[in-house]
């Protein structure tokens, strides 16, 4: 490694660091040096023959990549819902789809005002209960996650946002640390099945976050049977795409309001909402 580079020059060599191991090496060569450099793609066109040097923390960078570490964890940022949120491991990286259950949510309750109580299951970074309380502006959020890694990320940005005395953070697993009453739970909880192999750069990712037991829907079963109990209104939920027979089934006997599944931006099944 050089001291000092052309930028021109630093892209070529990010590059060819990339190709064997990632698809679109050029293109992620840009993006992990506009991150960096907190620069946009206009800068990075017009100043191709300026100079950089101490760029020892960026090869780090180029380095993790090349081994398939996601790009947000090593940039420590994601984009999600048109906000920037802080990332590291320990937390799941949102994915775009659960910005349908966002939609979701807002759709269900149209009274924005409304001071009611939101839950939700499985914080990680805490980007589905900040949204939301954007969106509610009366509400109040109480977010559990069993991961104290995950809590203090959701902290960072809940602090990020201001929301820090609307959004109160619990350690716990499902609702055994709420005994509030609770009008609407969210959720985006585990559910894949146990065993079943994932792409590589997923075990980056905290494993208890993807898998939700021997079958995949435990967890969301356990969910379905306290909102039955204790009478939730509203409960929204991500699930996988071949879930939907397994939780109609589940629910055959069960007394309820409606049961409403949606579609993620490929077509599948993606996730449902119960009215209790």
């Amino acid at each position: 490694m050089r001291s000092k580079y052309l930028v021109s020059e630093l892209l070529k060599e990010i590059t060819q660091t990339l190709d064997p191991h990632i698809e679109r090496a050029s293109r992620e060569a840009q993006l992990l040096l506009m991150a960096y450099l907190k620069k946009d793609e206009l800068w990075l066109i017009t100043h191709q023959k300026e100079e950089l040097e101490n760029l020892e923390e960026l090869f780090e960078w180029v380095e993790r990549r090349s081994k398939n570490e996601p790009f947000e964890y090593i940039t420590q940022n994601v984009s999600f819902y048109s906000e920037e949120f802080f990332i590291k491991e320990g937390a799941l990286i949102p994915r775009p789809e659960t910005e349908i259950l966002i939609d979701t949510v807002i759709k269900n309750f149209p009274d924005k005002s409304a001071s009611i109580t939101f839950a939700e299951v499985g914080i990680g970074s805490g980007i589905i209960s900040i949204v939301l309380a954007q969106h509610f502006l009366n509400a109040n959020f109480i977010a559990v996650d069993i991961s104290q890694k995950a809590l203090e990320i959701a902290k960072i940005n809940i602090e990020k946002f201001g929301l820090t005395n609307r959004i109160e953070l619990r350690l716990g697993s499902l609702l055994e640390p709420i005994s509030e009453k609770i009008d609407y739970l969210v959720s985006n909880p585990p559910y894949i099945e146990d065993g079943i192999s994932l792409e590589s750069n997923l075990s980056y990712e905290p494993q208890n976050a993807l898998y939700g037991g021997k079958i995949g829907d435990e967890i969301i079963q356990k969910l379905l049977d306290e909102v039955l109990s204790r009478k939730i209104r509203f409960f929204s939920c991500e699930m996988g795409y071949d879930q939907k027979d397994k939780i109609q089934n589940y629910l055959k006997k069960s007394q309820f309001n409606s049961l409403d599944f949606y579609k993620d931006y490929s077509g599948f099944d993606r996730g449902f909402t119960l009215k209790a």
